[in-house]
């Protein structure tokens, strides 16, 4: 088997085993486990925590210690074991500690994977500007098929979407161990370094900078919104089901194939941007990011699986662009503005405002406002039958609150039922990234230069 197609297929297994459950974590959260919402914003901060340390500490390791796919390998295998539990925790809180520990195991593998890719491929004598990103793009397709195998098998909301990432993450695990060529430590980490330098913590001193510390002050609360519709997308689409003429619908049955249209629009996008960013510069790439997610979650707002189902699937092919066009252009900015013996530590820096402290931040504010001011509870069936646009005796809804373990009498619930008001949560996001785009737009000078972006490769 060539390098190229054992890449290929690692590449393909290390989103395959994150993709399984990401997108559909929260039906099983919330129609499963019925557990608050405040909560689940926890379980999304796992991935920023794991991110703020993890990558640098295993980083670390495979500079200085361990062959890099030897700790690969044994990150994924130990995420396997985590995933295999996850079902048998009955708790909200030991959940959240059961998550961090996976994504402790799962988020140094992403980094790795590139190391490893890049590794294997320069010293084989390939381009890796020219080779990596067709191997790369092969994450994404195994992000998307897992997400059409946990929905087609019926398991969106069920603990076999745990099992099938835990399969997958086992496999990829002996795979690594076992077709992955040696890379040994680089050691190009300096023994004399302080450790504020192997931390990478030296970045934090381009803070002293003013339009580095507006940059990466808006990278974090940009980054609070870049997990939002991963992490209440497939739920909201799925809670149409709830909504008598919308429950025998293709987004309500389909719901995470039609979310995987984000996926293929990511994919499509990457291939435009260095066109938009020689046409228009770094940081109107950023600004059109940012009015990207403004479109995406007003979309999401307005949105229903019948008459404005063009409004779902625009939004998740704008999707693509909010995602892609911030990520790539900040990270270009940031190698077009700073010192080349800080680069690393300024990139690494870059992700952990976004993919660490702004995640955190997104993940808990989101989870807190939508159990505090955009949940909706109904005490009788004339309520509820109001809320669902249908009669107080439609049999889809008694049955759905009796499954609810509610009891009904001469109309009135025993205890209260909980529905999200999911038009206010997603155009107050929308207002959120609207917010985030004007002060950009305003505080954020950067002139285009168009020789920073000449030799833009995707």
């Amino acid at each position: 088997m060539s390098l190229k197609i054992r890449l290929t297929i690692m590449n393909f297994l290390q989103l395959f085993v994150w993709g399984a459950w990401l997108i559909t974590i929260a039906n099983y959260w919330f129609g499963t486990k019925q557990w608050d919402g405040t909560k689940f914003g926890l379980i999304f901060a796992t991935m920023g925590f794991a991110s703020l340390i993890m990558p640098t500490i295993t980083g670390i390791i495979a500079d200085r210690w361990v062959n890099a796919e030897k700790l690969y390998g044994v990150l994924h295998i130990a995420y396997a074991a985590v995933l295999f539990y996850i079902p048998q925790v009955a708790d909200p809180n030991t959940f959240f500690w059961v998550m961090l520990l996976a994504m402790a195991c799962y988020m140094p593998t992403i980094a790795l994977n590139n190391s490893i890719s890049y590794t294997v491929l320069k010293s084989n004598n390939y381009d890796v500007v020219k080779d990596f990103p067709p191997i790369r793009v092969w994450g994404t397709v195994g992000f998307i098929v897992a997400m059409w195998i946990t929905n087609l098998t019926g398991n969106k909301a069920t603990e076999v979407q745990f099992y099938i990432a835990g399969v997958a993450a086992a496999v990829l695990g002996l795979y690594a161990f076992f077709t992955m060529p040696p890379c040994k430590p680089q050691k190009t980490i300096d023994e004399n370094a302080s450790i504020t330098q192997i931390l990478g913590l030296d970045a934090f001193k381009l803070f002293a900078n003013y339009k580095m510390a507006l940059f990466f002050i808006f990278a974090m609360f940009l980054g609070g919104a870049l997990q939002l519709t991963n992490a209440y997308g497939d739920v909201f689409l799925d809670e149409f089901k709830h909504f008598p003429k919308y429950a025998d619908s293709f987004v309500v049955k389909y719901s995470t194939i039609i979310m995987s249209i984000s996926q293929v629009s990511e994919t499509l996008f990457i291939l435009a941007i260095p066109f938009f960013l020689k046409r228009y510069g770094i940081k109107n790439v950023m600004l059109i990011s940012m009015l990207a997610w403004v479109l995406r979650f007003g979309l999401l707002g307005f949105s229903d699986p019948a008459g404005n189902l063009w409004m779902i699937i625009l939004s998740c092919i704008v999707y693509g662009m909010a995602f892609d066009f911030f990520n790539i252009s900040g990270s270009l900015f940031v190698e077009t503005t700073t010192d080349s013996k800080m680069r690393s530590s300024a990139q690494g820096l870059f992700m952990m405002m976004t993919n660490g402290f702004g995640a955190v931040f997104g993940s808990l504010t989101s989870g807190w406002l939508i159990d505090k001011y955009f949940t909706k509870s109904f005490n009788n069936t004339s309520e509820l039958a109001q809320f669902l646009d249908t009669t107080p005796d439609n049999n889809l809804m008694i049955d759905f609150v009796k499954e609810r373990g509610i009891t009904i009498s001469n109309g009135v619930f025993d205890n209260p039922l909980m529905f999200k008001d999911w038009h206010n949560i997603w155009i107050s996001f929308a207002i959120y990234a609207l917010i985030i785009a004007v002060f950009f737009a305003v505080l954020f000078k950067h002139k285009h230069d168009p020789k920073a972006v000449e030799n833009i490769s995707h």
